[in-house]
């Protein structure tokens, strides 16, 4: 089974983290029955001195090889869209874990937009294979939701919408699923800058998708990472 993880600044990792793509793969190394991967175009993490996706230092032994997504620093659902058919195409994931919205609402689209672009994206994932299985993340409000009320209002209806488009464009050939906001998950603790996952933060997300696919799908198994470790 092909994984293919799609996601912004929180999903990319900057230089010196561990991401939770890592805790990802650490789980289904350990509880996924047969062969699977995680594959994309992309390797790199972000490296904040130079502004660009450059960097390979990972906080773990992370082999090459699992290293690859498809996430941006920046980058959220209005740039996914128009690039997701091709990389379904070139990578032949079967199940795509996605957490975007955040960095849209913030700077690019209000929430309306924002479930469009979404739609949007899951419309041409199904056009490059009409099979692919989604699991997507709702997004988690950061600090700045705390002080700006509008914002917060705004993450508020986009989980609405997302959730409302997971409804409407289920289907038994390409199953979707919304994983769970992580119920103990605190900004103040569990991110470095309340927004990026630090190492806690990391497992938290991780165990929202590895929970998800176990659950709805009985892919791998329950999430037993330790999310009050630091490493």
């Amino acid at each position: 089974m092909r994984f293919m993880c799609v996601g912004d600044s929180m999903t990319i990792g900057r230089a010196g983290d561990f991401t939770w793509r890592y805790r990802m793969w650490q789980h289904l190394s350990m509880t996924f029955d047969g062969p699977f991967a995680l594959v994309g175009p992309r390797t790199e993490l972000y490296d904040a001195e130079t502004g660009t996706a450059s960097s390979s230092a990972y906080a773990a032994d992370f082999p090459p090889a699992a290293r690859r997504h498809l996430a941006g620093w920046g980058e959220g659902w209005l740039h996914m869209a128009p690039v997701i058919a091709d990389t379904v195409t070139a990578h032949r994931p079967d199940v795509l874990l996605v957490s975007l919205g955040l960095i849209d609402l913030g700077f690019y689209t209000d929430s309306a937009q924002t479930a469009e672009n979404a739609r949007a994206f899951l419309t041409a994932a199904r056009e490059a294979n009409p099979h692919i299985r989604c699991v997507l993340l709702p997004v988690i409000p950061n600090i700045r939701a705390e002080t700006d009320a509008p914002f917060a209002a705004e993450c508020t209806r986009f989980n609405e919408l997302l959730a409302k488009a997971v409804a409407d464009l289920d289907t038994s050939t390409s199953p979707l699923l919304l994983a769970s906001h992580p119920a103990t998950y605190d900004i103040h603790t569990d991110t470095y800058d309340g927004t990026h996952p630090g190492p806690t933060g990391e497992h938290h997300l991780a165990a929202a998708f590895a929970d998800a696919l176990h659950q709805a799908w009985g892919v791998g198994g329950a999430y037993a990472g330790v999310a009050t470790a630091t490493a």
